[in-house]
């Protein structure tokens, strides 16, 4: 019984983290259900039902097999492939998150007798996402985190060879303040530094596995624009899954 949980660990990690959405979509079908076997209401409110109903059920569904492809398929944050992507293997490196640490253990599991430091940027008052908050209370961080801003993060200047931003930059949720943590992990960065970032995509693929929820993500051109803007040069950009991407970016030398 164990092993097969295991088999689906990551997709329902995402089904309680995000339980207020499935409830509310099985809900709706529910609903949708008794109006179309019982013939209630006229007839165009049944014909407007039941293709509201067939998308949100193929939204439902698919979102659980994406998660299921992304998490327990693919195993995309266990972050075995992360460390091949790199440009170079670390020595002094953070690792960002916004509130939910699902990354520091493997790093260091991957990166031993390294300089590590983890950092946590999570803003009750402007991540408002309820899924943030149920993933801290149902799977507490193993390691501590510096608590730090996306605008002010709690390192000198070029103090890290390489900073993770794993899955966590989207939860900055304005551009502004998307490039002013960019701006912050450029001025932590030595010279030469590499800085990791993972995230979903607001692309055609993620629409159609993720319905209205692929508006939470930010399109590869947004960050590539920010990471330019930033001062950053781009070296990697790749998909890991058709959902998820790495982009690897480098500090330029001559950068201050």
């Amino acid at each position: 019984m164990s092993a097969q949980i295991s088999r689906f660990a990551g997709t329902i990690k995402i089904l309680r983290f995000n339980i207020g959405f499935y409830a509310v979509s099985a809900a709706s079908l529910l609903i949708a259900a008794l109006l179309l076997i019982t013939h209630f209401g006229p007839d165009w409110l049944r014909a407007l039902v039941v293709p509201i109903a067939a998308l949100g059920a193929y939204w439902t569904l698919s979102s659980l097999l994406a998660s299921w492809w992304i998490y327990d398929r693919a195993r995309v944050t266990n972050w075995s492939w992360l460390p091949s992507r790199l440009s170079f293997q670390p020595e002094r490196w953070a690792n960002i998150h916004s509130g939910f640490d699902e990354s520091s253990t493997a790093l260091r599991g991957f990166f031993p007798s390294t300089s590590t430091c983890t950092i946590d940027i999570y803003d009750r008052n402007t991540m408002t996402e309820p899924s943030i908050e149920r993933a801290r209370k149902l799977h507490p961080a193993q390691i501590e985190s510096m608590s730090g801003r996306f605008n002010a993060l709690p390192l000198p200047d070029a103090d890290r060879d390489t900073v993770f931003l794993l899955m966590a930059a989207h939860e900055v949720r304005s551009e502004k303040g998307r490039h002013s943590l960019f701006m912050e992990t450029h001025r932590i960065l030595a010279p030469n530094g590499q800085l990791v970032l993972v995230e979903h995509l607001r692309d055609g693929r993620n629409f159609f596995a993720f319905g209205p929820g692929f508006l939470h993500f930010f399109s590869s051109v947004s960050w590539k624009r920010i990471l330019a803007s930033s001062g950053f040069e781009l070296e990697r950009d790749e998909p890991i899954t058709p959902f998820v991407r790495c982009f690897v970016a480098r500090k330029p030398e001559a950068s201050r």
